[in-house]
């Protein structure tokens, strides 16, 4: 029997983090006259000179609220459960969490697209790249230390599959048209955000203590 503590109950807080997330993306575009989910991407709602920055940025706000509180607590509820490499993919995961939901707060887009600014060169070349590089080490990272345990191989495989689509979106969004580019870049964005809930349910299940 698996005894659970306070802080496996909070980390059903990821499960909450991406309605929040579908949210920002859902009203933050009714709130966005002419916005094309097809061809324009998730960021464009919270760019600074957006209709739709307050709305959107809110929403997105505590989508981030949860996700880093989740990732933080599953850190804990992991600390003396599985092996290194998965604890290290893990942690590196809700770093990543934490500089996405910072970072991108501090510095959103100065305008739809790219527009050349100061902000956007820290949006795109430093905590998007950031971002990118953490989500596919921890993801791979989990992978391999899933494989490990018998107990987590299907933590790995949420795991293939969240980098998968992750990679999908990013090769789609360089080879389809560009009215398709809003559709493929959210095949990254979404997988991330799903796996966040991924992690929620196992930091509340499958890391409680065996009794």
């Amino acid at each position: 029997m698996r005894k659970k503590r306070l802080e496996n109950w909070l980390c059903l807080s990821g499960i909450t983090s991406p309605i929040f997330y579908v949210l920002h993306d859902i009203i933050g575009g009714m709130y966005y006259p002419g916005y094309d989910r097809l061809s324009q991407a998730v960021s464009d709602l919270t760019a600074a000179d957006a209709p739709s920055f307050v709305i959107a940025t809110g929403l997105s706000t505590v989508y981030a609220l949860f996700a880093c509180m989740c990732c933080t607590l599953v850190c804990i509820t992991v600390q003396d459960i599985g092996n290194k490499t998965l604890r290290l993919g893990i942690y590196l995961f809700a770093l990543m969490n934490w500089i996405s939901g910072i970072g991108y707060s501090l510095f959103p887009l100065s305008s739809s697209g790219y527009a050349g600014s100061f902000q956007d060169i820290v949006h795109v070349y430093i905590v998007t790249v950031l971002v990118v590089v953490l989500s596919i080490v921890s993801l791979i990272s989990i992978m391999i230390g899933g494989f490990k345990d018998n107990r987590y191989r299907s933590l790995s495989v949420w795991a293939m599959f969240a980098l998968l689509f992750m990679f999908t979106g990013a090769v789609g969004a360089s080879i389809v048209p560009s009215r398709y580019f809003g559709l493929v870049e959210r095949f990254s964005t979404y997988s991330v955000v799903t796996f966040v809930a991924v992690l929620g349910l196992y930091g509340f299940h499958y890391f409680a203590i065996i009794e």
